[in-house]
């Protein structure tokens, strides 16, 4: 299919009408990307000197960004506020009200811009429009301009109803300080078209392409000062910067990149400065900048332009934004430890206390409310336990006897896999450890805070490229991880979809698997994996990360094969729930008649053959009542 550029759609703003001074022109960027419907705080863990140490704070919220946001535009009229995308799915907040929550709190902050993300399109183009349609519901008083050039809806879609009533635009011109400010958003292509849900007959542009023409577009007009809202990652950012000409700065997400060296005295990773300073085509500077994830900071880019519009300076501070609520081993900081934390917090630009602002608490207390009381959803119903079981054998359920899971392990880490598989359309097998799935779940009703609870932490999907070989290394350091060492722990135990092996705990380190089989996806038939073969693996941040022994994980991570899909891997499962099981679309409201919910066969569970260190064959009892089926 043939499709034209998209032509330059802009939308013209005030934002200030103050006179230029007859210096540089001189442009302040309060920006925030990936808030993933994270509109209550969260807690982190800091390192602070002595004598408070390493202590845990309450960080961010949407209270606390719109109280900064609104402390920096006192400061500096002249400024634009812009969001990055991916503010939606990730909490209870997106899984009850379905951005509802996140529109309402955006409005009381007012963007300037805000560029689609790829979780955006998440509950399909119907529920995209949804959400941009209640970021327009305060015409009078907030009108967020929502940014994605390189997307093409058809005529007659969610997202271009009728003829001149497009919901997405290309670019915006906003008027600071009698300036004119081009913004273009670009969306990620691939991901969005691989990873969520937009319509067959959408078409997505080349995000270089695309660029460069909004730009030419912008300069014929007259417009030299020209910035990219983007979500299209970090180091994409700086790539696309250095193969374009006449941009001046871009405003990033997608990658939660946290930016700011300072951030590492404080026990954080930072993967860059803030801001990073690289060079566009023609050897002119251009600034990038992201603001890591979940409300958590605010970043504030101060951009210096010459009389043609050219950057000749950028600047900034990245703001992380912190409670009053100091713990160190589960209780409150001593008075002489808070002090230093005070003091050590006033003397770093990069740390700031934040009082949340009333009116988004109020706001979302309201929801908040709600999401305790919808909490008891129902969003499936368990036919027969579903048991909780690390390693086949251990006896880890509280409602199944051992005998049931000793053969092949728990049917709901099963089940957890079976979700992450279906949730990653591009994975061809899902590894989880046992020891991430927290709970049974009985017989009977399923309900989200059940869901919650049973994958409570704050956990991604992530997806690698690895070899066979690989894989079986993998499947190696976890079994070793707790068996070879006195500390380890056996919830490092692998459980996978469309992967299933022989063990054998008597056998010596790297020989203890066998009879490893892969199932490809859409496939009816096993086959033995090939150690040559390259398989794209879904699993959870931590494991991806080297956490619980996954060493192959991280060394795969760290040479660049990893894609964090960034869908929470709670809201996987409920998704799982509710649309492969329960086949509701994208952005439904919960099934008024819950998906029942079953093990599933033991020819798919991962463990086929288990031989403990006692050498003892376990099998399962066919007598009992629950267990897998077949």
């Amino acid at each position: 299919m043939s499709v034209a550029p998209l032509g330059l759609v802009l939308s013209v703003s005030v934002v200030t009408a103050a006179e230029p001074d007859t210096g540089a022109f001189r442009l302040i960027l309060l920006h925030i990307n990936d808030h993933h419907s994270h509109l209550e705080p969260i807690e982190a863990r800091l390192e602070f000197p002595d004598p408070a140490g390493s202590i845990t704070v309450e960080l961010g919220g949407f209270g606390r960004v719109a109280a900064k946001i609104q402390d920096l535009r006192a400061r500096h009229p002249d400024s634009l506020t812009l969001h990055a995308g991916d503010a939606i799915t990730g909490t209870p907040y997106y899984t009850l009200f379905r951005g509802e929550a996140d529109a309402a709190a955006m409005n009381q902050v007012c963007f300037d811009a805000h560029v689609l993300g790829n979780h955006e399109f998440d509950a399909g183009e119907a529920g995209l429009a949804g959400f941009i349609a209640r970021l327009h519901a305060e015409p009078g008083r907030c009108r967020t301009t929502v940014l994605a050039a390189n997307v093409v809806p058809t005529l007659g879609t969610p997202l271009y109803p009728r003829a001149g009533e497009r919901l997405i635009q290309s670019a915006v011109v906003l008027r600071v300080a009698g300036q004119q400010i081009g913004i273009i958003g670009l969306t990620p292509s691939g991901k969005n078209r691989r990873s969520s849900r937009p319509l067959a007959s959408t078409v997505f542009l080349d995000e270089r392409t695309t660029a460069q023409q909004q730009i030419d577009a912008l300069s014929a007009q007259g417009i030299d000062k020209i910035l990219l809202l983007t979500h299209l990652q970090y180091q994409n950012d700086l790539d696309l910067a250095q193969h374009l000409r006449g941009v001046d700065a871009i405003v990033g997400g997608d990658s939660h990149s946290l930016l700011g060296a300072p951030f590492a005295r404080w026990g954080l990773n930072p993967v860059g400065p803030y801001p990073t300073e690289t060079r566009d085509l023609d050897g002119n500077l251009a600034c990038v900048v992201q603001a890591w994830q979940y409300a958590s900071l605010v970043g504030e880019l101060h951009l210096e332009f010459d009389a043609d519009g050219r950057v000749r300076r950028c600047a900034g501070t990245p703001h992380l934004l912190l409670g009053e609520r100091f713990v160190r081993a589960g209780r409150p900081l001593e008075t002489e430890a808070r002090q230093a934390v005070h003091a050590a917090i006033a003397a770093a630009s990069e740390l700031d206390l934040v009082t949340p602002d009333p009116a988004i608490q109020t706001l979302i207390a309201r929801y908040s409310g709600q999401v305790a009381q919808l909490a008891q959803t129902i969003v499936g119903v368990a036919v027969q336990d579903l048991c909780l079981e690390r390693l086949p054998g251990e006896g880890a359920s509280a409602v199944c006897d051992p005998h049931v899971t000793q053969a092949h392990g728990g049917d709901i880490q099963q089940l957890v896999t079976a979700a992450f598989l279906a949730r990653v359309p591009e994975a061809e097998v899902a590894i989880q450890n046992a020891g991430g799935v927290r709970i049974d779940i009985p017989s009977g009703p399923i309900r989200l805070s059940d869901v919650y609870r049973l994958l409570p932490f704050d956990n991604t999907l992530v997806k690698l490229r690895l070899t066979g070989a690989e894989i079986r290394s993998v499947l190696e350091e976890a079994v070793a991880g707790f068996l070879d060492r006195p500390d380890g722990s056996s919830g490092a135990y692998p459980v996978a979809a469309n992967l299933r092996w022989a063990l054998d705990l008597t056998r010596p380190t790297g020989q203890r698997f066998s009879r490893i089989e892969m199932r490809p996806r859409g496939a009816p038939e096993w086959r033995p994996l090939m150690d040559e073969e390259t398989v794209v693996v879904v699993t959870n941040s931590f494991l991806a990360g080297g956490g619980d022994g996954y060493a192959t994980f991280k060394r795969a991570s760290e040479e660049g094969r990893a894609s964090d899909t960034f869908i929470a891997y709670a809201q996987a499962f409920i998704d799982y729930l509710q649309q492969d099981l329960g086949g509701a679309a994208p952005g439904d409201p919960i099934l008024a008649t819950p998906p029942e919910v079953r093990p599933l066969p033991c020819a798919d569970y991962s463990t086929q053959v288990f031989v403990d260190g006692l050498g003892r064959l376990l099998q399962t009892d066919p007598a009992l009542p629950s267990g897998c089926s077949g």
